[in-house]
Parts: C-alpha cells; sequence; structure tokens
C-alpha cells in the first residue's frame, strides 16, 4: 500500500470519532450523572500534522570516504553550508548530512523548512538524535522534525493557549470506586481507533474507554479517603492518533508526544501535565506490585486507608505474637520473609500469611519491617524529616511534643494514617514488655532507620542522625494517646 492510501485510512479512521473543530474554544456537552458522554476532541493539530512537510532524502552521487556506518546515501561528507543550501533547495522537507568544516568529526543535519535551510547538530549513541528525542533511523527523526516544526510555526499561538479551557476541570477527575457501574454507555464509546468491532454487546468496554472517561464513569465514593496524589507522569510513545485527556488536543509527532501517569494512565501533553491537578487515582492494572510501590499510590489503587501489608501483619502479630521474646527485634529467616514479600506482591489481600502457612511469628515482623524498608518514600517523608529530627534534638518535653504534634501535620494523609496505625499497636507491644522484653526504647532502635531516612546527607549527618531517629519513634510511641 502506498503511503498517501495509508495516510487516507488513518484520516478516515480519525473521523470517526473526532469532530474537526479549528477555533480554540470547545463545546462541552453536559448530561446527567447517569450517562457519560465523552468530550469532544479537538483536531485542528491534526490536521496541520498531516499538512507538515514529509522529507526527502538528498543522495550523494559519488563515494565518500569515511563515512560514518550509522548514515547512509544522504551523507555527503565535508561540504560548505553555501553547498548543502544549493542541494536542498529543490523543495520543503528536502534534508542531508555532512561533516562540519569548523569542527571536523562532528555532524550536522541540514534541513530545508520555511525556504530556508536549518542546520543541526547531530548524535549517535545507538540511536539518531538533536535534542531529547532519540530515533531508530534519520528518516524518522526528520519526519518528526518537520511535524514539530510545522505545528509550532502555524499554531504557536494556539499551542500557547491549549491549557486556557482544559475539558480536564469540567468532566472532572472522581474518586476511583472499585466496581464502577457503567449504566448506560453511550454509543460513540462504541468507536474503536482501529476499526475493530467488540466481541459482544459489553465486551472489552472498560479496556477501551481512555482513563479520563474511566474516572468519570466512576462513582464517588464519600468512605474513601481523599488522599492527594501527585501523577506519576513519564515520557511516552503512543501508537496511532492520542488526544490529551487534559486540553482535548491531538498529540503531534512520531515519538514521546507526551506524557502518561504510570499510576493511573492520564495521557497529555508535557506542558499540560505541569497543569495537571495533584489528583492521580491509581488503576490496579497499573500497580504491579505492592512492596516498593509508594505508599499513598498503594491506598488510592485499593480505596483504602492503609497499606493492606501493615493491616494484615499487624493483625497476624496481634492475634498470636505480642507475647514472643524479641519481637521485632528478633530477625525471621530472610527465604521466608522475601516469600511474604513474594505473595503480597502476587496475590495483594489474598497473600495467606497465617500460621498454617508461616508458624515463626518473626517471619511476619519481618516482612513487615522490610515493607517499610522498601518504600521509595519513608513513612516519615523526606520534606518532615528535618522537622522530626529538630524536634527529637529538643530538652524540655513539653517543647518535643508540640514539635512532634507540628511535624506531624507535614505528613501526606496516607503516611500519616499508617504511621498512626503502626504506633497504636506498636504501644500494645510495649504492655507486653514483661513477655517480649520490649519497650519504647528498644523499639524505638529497630523501627527508627526503618521509618524515616535521612535525605541526601552526608555520612557523617546520616550517623548523628541515628540516635535522634530511634528517640522520635520512641516518644511517638509513649505518647501515641496524645500525638495522634
Amino acid at each position: 500500500m502506498r503511503e498517501g492510501e495509508r495516510e487516507g485510512e488513518l484520516a478516515a479512521a480519525v473521523q470517526s470519532f473526532v469532530y474537526r473543530n479549528y477555533s480554540s474554544n470547545m463545546a462541552i456537552h453536559v448530561f446527567d450523572n447517569d450517562e457519560y458522554r465523552p468530550p469532544v476532541w479537538k483536531s485542528y493539530l491534526y490536521q496541520l500534522q498531516q499538512e507538515a512537510p514529509h522529507p526527502r532524502r538528498v543522495t550523494c552521487t559519488c563515494e565518500v570516504e569515511n563515512r560514518p556506518k550509522y548514515y547512509g546515501r544522504e551523507y555527503h561528507g565535508m561540504i560548505s553550508r553555501e553547498e548543502a543550501d544549493h542541494l536542498l533547495s529543490v523543495a520543503e522537507g528536502s534534508y542531508l548530512i555532512r561533516e562540519s568544516q569548523r569542527q571536523p568529526g562532528t555532524y550536522t543535519l541540514a534541513l530545508r523548512f520555511g525556504n530556508q535551510t536549518r542546520n543541526f547538530r547531530l548524535y549517535y549513541d545507538g540511536k539518531h538524535f538533536v535534542g531529547e528525542k532519540r530515533f531508530e533511523s534519520i528518516h524518522d527523526l526528520v519526519t518528526d522534525g518537520l511535524i514539530t516544526l510545522y505545528i509550532e510555526t502555524k499554531a504557536a499561538e494556539y499551542i500557547a493557549k491549549m491549557t486556557i479551557n482544559p475539558i480536564y476541570e469540567h468532566v472532572g477527575y472522581t474518586t476511583l470506586n472499585r466496581e464502577p457501574a457503567l449504566k448506560k454507555p453511550a454509543p460513540v464509546t462504541r468507536d474503536t481507533p482501529d476499526g475493530k468491532e467488540p466481541h459482544g454487546e459489553d465486551s472489552g468496554l472498560e479496556e477501551r474507554l481512555t482513563s479520563l472517561v474511566r474516572r468519570a464513569t466512576l462513582k464517588e465514593n464519600d468512605r474513601a479517603p481523599k488522599y492527594e496524589k501527585v501523577h506519576n507522569f513519564k515520557v511516552h510513545t503512543f501508537r496511532g492518533p492520542h488526544w490529551c485527556e487534559y486540553c482535548a488536543n491531538f498529540m503531534w509527532g512520531l515519538i514521546a508526544q507526551g506524557v502518561k501517569c504510570a499510576d493511573c494512565g492520564l495521557n497529555v501533553h508535557k506542558q499540560c501535565s505541569k497543569m495537571v491537578p495533584n489528583d492521580c487515582k491509581p488503576d490496579l492494572k497499573h500497580v504491579k506490585k505492592v512492596y516498593s510501590c509508594d505508599l499513598t499510590t498503594l491506598v488510592k489503587a485499593h480505596n483504602s486507608k492503609r497499606p493492606m501489608v501493615v493491616d494484615m501483619c499487624i493483625r497476624e502479630i496481634e492475634s498470636r505474637g505480642l507475647k514472643s521474646e524479641g519481637l521485632y527485634r528478633v530477625s525471621g529467616f530472610s527465604d521466608l520473609i522475601e516469600d511474604v514479600k513474594l505473595s503480597f506482591d502476587r496475590d495483594g489481600e489474598k497473600a495467606d500469611i497465617s500460621v498454617n502457612v508461616y508458624e515463626d511469628i518473626n517471619i511476619i515482623t519481618g516482612a513487615l519491617k522490610l515493607y517499610f524498608r522498601d518504600l521509595p518514600i519513608p513513612v516519615i517523608t523526606y520534606d518532615a524529616y528535618p522537622r522530626f529530627i529538630e524536634a527529637a534534638k529538643l530538652a524540655e518535653p513539653d517543647e518535643r511534643l508540640e514539635a512532634l504534634h507540628e511535624a506531624l501535620k507535614l505528613l501526606p494523609p496516607a503516611h500519616y494514617e499508617t504511621l498512626k496505625y503502626l504506633m497504636a499497636h506498636l504501644k500494645r507491644v510495649t504492655q507486653n514488655e514483661k513477655d517480649n522484653l520490649m519497650n519504647a526504647e528498644n523499639l524505638g532502635i529497630v523501627f527508627g532507620p526503618t521509618l524515616m531516612r535521612a535525605p541526601d546527607l552526608d555520612a557523617m549527618t546520616a550517623l548523628n542522625d541515628i540516635r535522634y531517629q530511634r528517640q522520635v519513634v520512641e516518644s511517638l510511641i509513649k505518647n501515641e494517646d496524645i500525638l495522634f
């Protein structure tokens, strides 16, 4: 199939679910809460991408000595800018590669755009690049470059105003509910970008919904904790046409057209990502594990106050281990602790940590401590860490308690709830000190470095902080009923 025919088919497919809107404003259709209708996607930038010049390789007719093996016939050797300009004057989108006369050993991509030749320093490290994006071939690099140049030249003012009237504000971003009620899907959601028909009336419906639609169809759950969470955006290459779920505009280019939240799947332009509120609602299909997962991400994905690891391990420990000598101080067998971790990662809330599977309670305490150590952001966060250390240094007990109380306010809600639940549990552990020989000071030694880690401090300062970490946890346990 010829390139023009492929483009025609792509445009036809896109037209099936795109409303062609050239204005910077978008009509927002409001329906009742029982039925969701997707927003009207703006296609102006998609139209511009279709109009962008196509790459035209200007080949060298003679053999060039010392041509780098990763360049083809578009390499012309050491020619001047004037010669390159003359060769490229044949058409828009023409390109060649030359070796720099000023800096031999460096290479320049010369590209015809806007009736003038533009020169870009060209690099190769296994992939070709002139900026942040890396490409498998020079042809792809030039194609993407021409699209970007054309759109940013033709629509500079439009792009600058993209974030002014976002659909994100109108559609809303509701609390995640594990059982979303799709009462009567709108007919428009039946359209599929690839033209394939769904298997059966409801088969695969949720998979076809974008993350924006998924969020809009979820029922508000007033009992769910309203924890604020920053989106975990990462640069992403989208296959096929995609539209930004913040501004509703087309995401242009061949690769790395925008960013995708690794936790909830939200797709937006890189510039739009700076405007998105901190309201990420993680989707379980994006949260692949329990251990080493951000604490807030995990609780929001499971719609709970605290991580299930904390709840399940503490319940198990309190049911059969509070009187165990050296509780939390004595280590369990490391291979079995790793087995508990893998069980949570694999089975989540269905993990079996009962006495029938793990008779030694120290395996469960070890798994709980490992969960806290593996957190990318500790329970006592890096931001709050200095305030807790400062509080521990205060000699006057009342002042120390007041400072700790203020420091606790700095913790994100999920971290605060987890710490509160853990301290209440550790308080109950100390109430059995006669049997388990574990008092608040001993538990502070165990949990100090587990719950708080120094943020980028030098080794000596971090070492000096260990005693203050112990004092923080010890004070939190002893005054749990006052501080929380």
